[in-house]
């Protein structure tokens, strides 16, 4: 089994990576930073013996560029690279689309459109959603934040749209009378302090770790929280169209197969992202591909 893990340089999107090498698949870790990309592939060789793992150059934001990826055959996606700003001002993409929209969603869906040809008929793609979409509607006057930005409302709704995408993606999947799975994954409250030391992609001191503690009863490490993602990659009884998250108040624990939330039940806020998404971008990741 060969997977693609966006941003698996760092964070939550590492942690994902190295279970699945350990669990036996071949890793491509999806990056625009070479040197981050090689020493998290070098500590995941540290961990897991024999590790197979490569880097493929990835840059989310810049959506030209992604006709030029060159991940092999893959078996499975997993979405997990973003960005997100916490102040002013608004930032723009190299081809004009607000920054975390045009990363966090609209790069994801044209990587998934480009990478069809090389998914296997079976592939799975997993969309790292965010509780931090679960209270997000979007605004289709004004979807990239051109008429009022605030950086906090702009990253949830950039999330929210990348698991709306993913759950209309397998609607359309499954009208298309394809085997392939599109799922979403969510990390529940991952914090650094948590997290164990993975030299140098993460260090964590044993003052960090003591300030953490009280945390541990209801949040978790970006270990713990990229495990639904894995669940959701590996599981035999996984199914297209599901949302997976941990199962303690939906922020720590073993993966669990969650109920949509509100504003994800609907599918015409779906149609109308994709929609919007195709107009955007010139791509559409099912139309001849399926």
């Amino acid at each position: 089994m060969r997977v693609l893990v966006t941003g698996g340089n760092a964070g939550i999107g590492y942690f994902a990576a190295e279970q699945l090498a350990s669990a036996g698949a071949e890793v491509v870790i999806g990056s625009r930073d070479q040197a981050k990309a090689e020493a998290a592939a070098a500590a995941i060789r540290a961990q897991v013996a024999g590790a197979k793992v490569r880097h493929v150059r990835l840059d989310l934001a810049d959506l030209a560029s992604l006709a030029e990826v060159d991940t092999g055959p893959l078996d499975a996606v997993v979405g997990n690279a973003g960005v997100m700003l916490d102040h002013p001002p608004r930032r723009e993409t190299p081809g004009g689309h607000e920054l975390m929209f045009g990363t966090n969603h609209l790069g994801h869906f044209v990587l998934v459109a480009r990478l069809m040809p090389v998914l296997a008929p079976d592939a799975r793609i997993v969309t790292m959603g965010s509780f931090a979409a679960k209270s997000a509607s979007l605004d289709f006057a004004d979807l990239q934040s051109e008429r009022d930005y605030q950086p906090k409302r702009a990253y949830e709704r950039s999330k929210l749209a990348q698991m709306l995408f993913a759950l209309e993606f397998d609607r359309r999947l499954r009208a298309a009378g394809s085997k392939r799975l599109s799922v979403v994954a969510r990390p529940g409250g991952a914090l650094d302090a948590l997290t164990p030391s993975r030299p140098p992609v993460h260090v964590r001191t044993a003052g960090q770790w003591l300030k953490g503690l009280p945390a541990r009863v209801i949040l978790q490490g970006k270990d713990a929280g990229a495990r639904p993602a894995v669940r959701a990659v590996l599981g035999p009884d996984v199914t297209g169209g599901q949302l997976w998250g941990p199962r303690v108040f939906g922020l720590r624990g073993r993966p669990r197969l969650e109920q949509r939330w509100a504003n994800l039940t609907g599918d015409a806020a779906a149609e109308r992202l994709w929609a919007a998404s195709v107009e955007l971008t010139g791509v559409d990741p099912v139309a001849g591909n399926a």
